[in-house]
């Protein structure tokens, strides 16, 4: 395993982990907003009916429908708990030429900054954080937050260090990465040949939870998340697609998407009643928007790996087969509205049902 539990770590590293765990709750939940409930906002500000996805769209291997939507708000956010060694930026590439300063920021015109720029605003602790976060996220590339390192030892402050962070790293050697560590390969992804090295590459974008050969952020995303395996310390990647309409995170917990669903009043009275709630209270806290009798809600999908996605206990070599399926529903939660502090994730299962 590339990264530590926390019975493994020094008493000084268990803080770090328990305060970047804390830090991540916060993004989670801002995540959702900008990705979810704002665009859903978006589509209702302009009169456009919202694309909902269609149960079939969160099944593993699912086909997903190529269009964009213009309404949907997209990003790439890369969360460490530690940081990026310099050796990295040939394939995560953030210089001093990107790095979140005000020269660089002014530079690119990506801000209309003004004269009293604020400075510490690019700390998660500043109270401007995610105000300027909100900002930079329409971005192309990614954004990047880390720990900063200029802090004293056995002190940690996390900072939006880089915008406009390219992911070089090419997908075969990321496909490959992953193919030798599931030991499907010994070295090279082409020593059984092309056809196999394809069928590597497939497993790779379903690995990730993802159609074969998808593009733009999505794809930078899951290399990005293959090649941070060579950091030793946790990391969460976010990724908002225009096409998905999906939050997809990836962690060292694995693949979660998040979308939007609609419930009728007779499915939300159900879903209230199995877990001890009233329907108002019920509306209170998940509820996200009415359209007609139905609700709309945030509903959270978590992938599980088969047998065929992880490495095999004997460490042997083995043959992919391509029909095996790589990934299975874990769990299905619809989540309260973003910042709601008492009510937690309630199960549904909608994929299935």
């Amino acid at each position: 395993m590339y990264w530590r539990v926390r019975e493994e770590l020094s008493l000084a590293n268990r803080l770090r982990r328990s305060y970047y765990n804390l830090l991540r709750d916060e993004m989670d939940q801002f995540v959702l907003e900008i990705a979810l409930t704002e665009s859903y906002n978006n589509f209702k500000s302009r009169e456009i009916p919202y694309p909902f996805v269609e149960r079939k769209e969160l099944k593993p291997r699912a086909r997903i429908p190529k269009v964009e939507y213009d309404c949907q708000n997209s990003f790439l956010l890369i969360f460490l708990e530690d940081f990026i060694p310099a050796k990295h930026k040939k394939y995560i590439r953030f210089f001093d030429s990107n790095r979140s300063t005000k020269t660089n920021l002014l530079r690119s015109k990506t801000l209309s900054l003004k004269n009293d720029f604020d400075r510490t605003q690019k700390f998660l602790e500043s109270i401007s954080f995610f105000n300027f976060l909100k900002d930079l996220l329409p971005v192309d590339y990614a954004l990047l937050i880390q720990r900063d390192t200029s802090q004293p030892r056995g002190k940690y402050r996390y900072q939006l260090s880089h915008f406009h962070v390219r992911i070089d790293w090419p997908i075969t050697e990321a496909a490959e990465d992953m193919a030798r560590t599931l030991r499907y390969i010994s070295k090279d992804i082409y020593e059984k040949g092309e056809k196999y090295a394809e069928d590597i590459q497939k497993k790779f974008f379903e690995y990730y939870g993802l159609p074969d050969m998808v593009g733009g952020r999505r794809t930078a995303a899951i290399v990005a998340a293959q090649f941070l395996r060579r950091v030793p310390c946790i990391s969460t990647v976010y990724v908002s697609s225009s096409e998905s309409r999906a939050l997809l995170r990836y962690s060292e917990r694995g693949v979660t998407k998040v979308v939007l669903i609609k419930l009728s009043n007779k499915e939300m009275t159900r879903v209230a009643e199995a877990n001890g709630m009233s329907l108002r209270r019920f509306k209170e806290n998940y509820l996200i928007d009415s359209e007609d009798k139905e609700g709309v809600f945030l509903f959270q999908v978590t992938y599980s790996y088969t047998s065929h996605a992880v490495p095999p206990e004997s460490g042997k070599l083995r043959e992919i087969k391509p029909e095996m399926f790589w990934l299975t529903v874990g769990s299905q939660r619809i989540l309260p509205r973003p910042w709601v502090w008492f009510y937690p994730p309630v199960y549904y299962n909608l994929i299935y049902s």
